[in-house]
């Protein structure tokens, strides 16, 4: 599974006292991913659910799009780390232009090293407008609790991000942590993919922080017609799940949440009423 967590010495200062002590710490390490020998990517993430990370990188980049395209995973036994994946793809899985890159992706942005503007919008497989799926509001309301609450590696270092899978009825069925946003989203994501759920019809996506760009666009390649968050989003964001027909939520909290788009997923009270 790959170290997780770490100890270092810290200086706490707290009002008149000075103590020295360990302190527990994300480990942040790099991944690099490889198809079939050939490097595509290194990103900077915590290690473990190294495999899901990849296939889903692999899938929201737009190089897999149905089961079975990886034919195996393995790390890379010329290394003494465990920080190589490298992914044997069926024959015929071309790799687009896209994912040329002139340097690493670090823990904060997964999109960092496209050679150009265009090659940061991918086009998805799915229709997310046929996706009927409703949610009650109370549901939705419940999830920010239940995704805290199973946020094993935050509760022990405070400095990782989380992503939640979640059915209409609420019920948590994958978290991943990361350093990275981006990469605990392709953590779970891949893990979908492997468990061969993919398009994700019926589904919410959960994250930690807030709705980027990017991570509106790994729900919309990964068929995800929800995706909340308990930070803003950015402009970009919204305008792309508009396009796709995608429910965005965010500042979502257990009083309330703003919904940015495809609202007509959420079922409120009729009795609460509307305004303007």
């Amino acid at each position: 599974m790959g170290r997780v967590t770490t100890r270092r010495p810290v200086l706490r200062l707290a009002g008149q006292h000075d103590v020295h002590r360990p302190d527990t710490l994300a480990v942040e390490e790099p991944l690099e991913i490889r198809v079939d020998g050939a490097s595509v990517a290194v990103t900077m993430r915590t290690p473990g659910d190294d495999f899901d990370l990849a296939a889903g990188f692999l899938l929201t980049e737009g190089v897999i799009r149905s089961p079975g395209q990886i034919t195996t995973m393995r790390f890379c036994a010329d290394t003494d780390t465990l920080n190589i994946v490298d992914v044997a793809v069926t024959a015929g899985t071309r790799l687009p232009a896209s994912l040329a890159r002139t340097f690493p992706a670090t823990s904060a942005c997964g999109v960092c090293g496209k050679q150009s503007i265009d090659a940061v919008r991918l086009r998805g497989s799915y229709d997310l407008a046929a996706d009927r799926l409703r949610v009650r509001r109370p549901v939705l309301a419940g999830l920010p609790s239940t995704l805290r609450a199973a946020q094993q590696v935050f509760d022990r270092t405070g400095g990782v991000h989380a992503a939640g899978l979640f059915t209409a009825d609420g019920t948590l069925r994958c978290v991943r942590e990361d350093v990275g946003r981006h990469n605990a989203v392709d953590k779970v994501l891949g893990w979908a993919y492997r468990e061969e759920q993919i398009p994700l019809a019926g589904h919410v996506l959960m994250v930690s922080g807030r709705a980027s760009f990017e991570l509106t666009q790994k729900a919309m390649m990964a068929g995800v017609p929800v995706l909340a968050a308990v930070s803003a989003p950015s402009s970009l964001a919204v305008d792309l799940a508009a396009e796709s027909d995608m429910t965005l939520i965010g500042f979502l909290r257990a009083d309330g949440m703003n919904v940015y788009s495809g609202a007509h997923r959420v079922e409120r009270d009729p009795a609460a009423g509307e305004s303007g």
